[in-house]
């Protein structure tokens, strides 16, 4: 008599049983996460009806500079600091959109370099509004449309962003932070390879950064300025035999093909940002001030000015000049300093300084902006 042969039940392997038991912890970890960061938005709920009812700012950048700084105190890992930040501003980007939604203009379009610091400082539940201009950015400022502005200021190899400065010697606005954003352009076309491309299109900046590769990669195409790097991507897009110099998201957004990575002449290409509002920021303990004041038109009155912050042991970490539109000839000078214009030190050589210049103007006093890489 034929007998079939008796089915024996697979092994149990220990290594699957082990990942699915793990699995269950993580999913009840994230059901927690979950409730906790619910319970968090109903606190930051009950704190934006107290500020409705107070009248006071939705955005805080001394309380968020204060709770990133004592996360990464208490993080012991293995999440790296950058990691963890990263989470928890989304976390409070969402929380803060709960209390009352954030308006934050900046210099648009979508998926340009500006763009992406927005988002990286703000996070994305805030609500983007992208203006045509840097004027643009600080007058739906000022008029109250948004709460907040991003404006460029100025760039790690090419410098100062006039447009933005002489903002800066017009408007009322302050100064509330600052934002460091890596800049790693990307050639994107609709063609195959470099030997096809005719023209190259982009924003003037982006066009400088990429100078010596367009010159070693690219001899014989066009260079082309464009209003902005998603504009050039935009173009590329729609143009035969062209590429355009910008970010990786504008190349996925118009479905570009990437031909090269990390064009810019300089690896350590970073654009600072400003955020530029209404209001006045207290202390955080890792704060910088920005000013800028006009000399008497003498011999050594710019190092009598600068005199004063350096008796007082004020560190400068940038200075810069820029022509006044109402003087011929005459010009501004912008300066970074470390610390606050409410620290003791601080306080007294601005006022020395001002004793010394024609006319001075703190722009602001901040949170240091974090550098990424």
């Amino acid at each position: 008599m034929n007998t079939m042969p008796s089915q024996t039940a697979p092994e149990a392997n220990p290594s699957q049983e082990a990942i699915a038991a793990l699995r269950d912890e993580i999913d009840q970890v994230d059901r927690e996460l979950m409730a906790l960061l619910n319970q968090r938005a109903r606190l930051a709920m009950d704190i934006g009806r107290l500020k409705q009812a107070a009248g006071l700012a939705v955005f805080v950048p001394e309380r968020e500079c204060d709770l990133l700084d004592n996360l990464t105190k208490g993080n012991h890992g293995p999440l790296p600091d950058r990691y963890l930040l990263n989470v928890f501003r989304e976390v409070i980007s969402a929380c803060r959109s709960v209390q009352q939604p954030l308006k934050v203009a900046f210099l648009g379009p979508e998926f340009t370099y500006s763009h992406q610091a927005a988002v990286q400082h703000f996070g994305n539940s805030c609500r983007l509004t992208p203006q045509s201009s840097i004027a643009e950015v600080f007058r739906e400022v000022e008029g109250g449309r948004c709460q907040v502005g991003l404006v460029p200021v100025e760039n790690s190899g090419e410098g100062a962003v006039g447009a933005s400065l002489d903002q800066f010697m017009t408007t009322r606005l302050k100064v509330c932070g600052e934002v460091y954003t890596p800049i790693s352009h990307v050639l994107m076309s609709r063609e195959e390879d470099l030997a096809a491309i005719t023209t190259v299109y982009s924003h003037p900046q982006a066009l400088a950064q990429c100078r010596g590769w367009l010159s070693r990669n690219l001899p014989q195409a066009r260079v082309a300025e464009s209003t902005s790097t998603a504009a050039a991507a935009r173009q590329a897009a729609d143009t035969p035999g062209s590429a355009a110099i910008g970010a990786v998201s504008a190349a996925r957004h118009h479905c570009l093909k990437v031909l090269a990575e990390g064009i810019q002449d300089y690896s350590y290409n970073t654009t600072r940002f400003l955020v530029i509002g209404t209001q006045e920021v207290p202390p955080c303990g890792q704060d910088k001030t920005s000013i800028v004041f006009l000399t008497a038109h003498r011999p050594g009155s710019l190092y009598q000015a600068l005199g004063e912050l350096a008796e007082m042991g004020v560190n400068l970490s940038r200075i810069e000049s820029r022509p006044t539109k109402d003087r011929p000839w005459e010009y501004a000078f912008f300066v970074d300093l470390h610390g606050h214009r409410e620290d003791p030190g601080v306080a007294k050589a601005l006022a020395a300084l001002e004793s010394q210049v024609e006319r001075l103007r703190v722009l602001g006093s901040f949170p240091v902006g974090e550098m990424q890489s």
